[in-house]
């Protein structure tokens, strides 16, 4: 079964998407200054262990975030070629709905969200 959606609602959650993935990478870097300040205050092995950890962790979602946002730019592209094929009623045309790109994104954000978690329990002991 084809689920459909109409291509200018797709196109306005493709922009949402990639602002809310913008977000992310300015959060990666504050919270990289702040794992910063921890390693720089303590020189516990336990403390510099987990402060690797976040380090790895926050280039594997940088890493995911690249990877979505092209995936989602490719899908964008997609709806601007056909548009450009056959711009006629372009604004109430459907095309196929990028489920996978929208559970992508659902699957980014709780991921990250409980990085986010782990790493503020982390900094409230540490700071």
């Amino acid at each position: 079964m084809e689920n459909k959606e109409l291509i200018y609602n797709q196109h306005h959650e493709n922009q949402d998407w990639l602002n809310r993935l913008r977000f992310y990478i300015e959060e990666i870097e504050i919270l990289k200054e702040r794992l910063g300040e921890v390693a720089s205050k303590n020189s516990n092995e336990h403390v510099l262990a987990k402060v690797e950890h976040f380090q790895n962790q926050f280039i594997v979602q940088r890493n995911n975030i690249d990877e979505l946002s092209h995936a989602i730019k490719v899908n964008e592209a997609k709806f601007v070629n056909e548009i450009e094929e056959n711009p006629i009623a372009s604004d109430h045309r459907t095309a196929e709905y990028h489920k996978e790109e929208s559970d992508s994104i659902a699957y980014f954000e709780t991921n990250f969200a409980k990085l986010r978690e782990e790493f503020n329990e982390f900094i409230s002991k540490w700071m």
